[in-house]
């Protein structure tokens, strides 16, 4: 009866403690890992959500692009329809209701700010008549990419013997649109961005005075 009854050693009750604590460490661990690959997953799967929702965004709205002056070039006096820089694009299209009040609207796509500041930002501003109207409580740029590292855009247009040209880093200002856009984003979160090429379907290549894309 005495060794039915007897209990636990100090050694026993010491090696259960250890093995427990063991037990809960694994545990813990795992549930770590397991937290950090959900996380890693997530902030993925928004980054790549982000990444859709910027390019299609990009895409909608320079392929909308429209013949629709937005300034006088103060040389020729004609009508500019279209301004591409390296880090700058600035052209007419219809804002969706969502975005506003609808209707054309000049388009400013452009870096914004230097070194680790810089982002990718659109502005919109309504058109009239030909010419911008400066509002008296305009719409602040609405953030594209806040983390940028880098940005170029390119432009193309028919060359000489009626064939695409090469890609230009600069078109306009311009009374006509360029037949395609090509975009290169990096930014310091995804690193480099599938490369985009939009085709403009009002473009017609030419350069202002009648040229074309060499």
């Amino acid at each position: 009866m005495s060794r039915r009854m007897r209990g636990f050693t100090l050694i026993e009750v010491l090696l259960a403690t250890v093995l427990l604590a063991a037990g809960l460490a694994l545990a813990l661990t795992t549930l770590r890992a397991a937290t950090a690959t959900v996380q890693r997953g997530e902030t993925l799967a928004q980054r790549s959500e982000r990444m859709r929702a910027v390019e299609g965004f990009l895409r909608r709205r320079i392929a909308s692009a429209t013949p629709v002056g937005f300034q006088l070039d103060p040389v020729t006096g004609e009508a500019v329809r279209f301004i591409g820089e390296p880090q700058r694009i600035r052209f007419v299209a219809d804002l969706p209701n969502y975005l506003g009040q609808g209707g054309p609207h000049l388009h400013d796509i452009a870096v914004d700010g230097t070194g680790a500041t810089s982002r990718l930002t659109v502005a919109f501003a309504l058109v009239l008549a030909g010419e911008t109207v400066e509002l008296p409580d305009p719409r602040p740029p609405e953030p594209l990419v806040d983390d940028l590292a880098e940005l170029r855009l390119r432009y193309r247009g028919f060359a000489a013997d009626g064939t695409l040209g090469d890609w230009q880093e600069q078109w306009g200002p311009s009374t006509s649109l360029p037949l395609q856009v090509a975009i290169d984003i990096a930014s310091d979160s995804a690193g480099s961005w599938p490369a985009m090429v939009i085709t403009l379907p009002q473009g017609t290549g030419e350069l202002p005075g009648g040229e074309i894309a060499p």
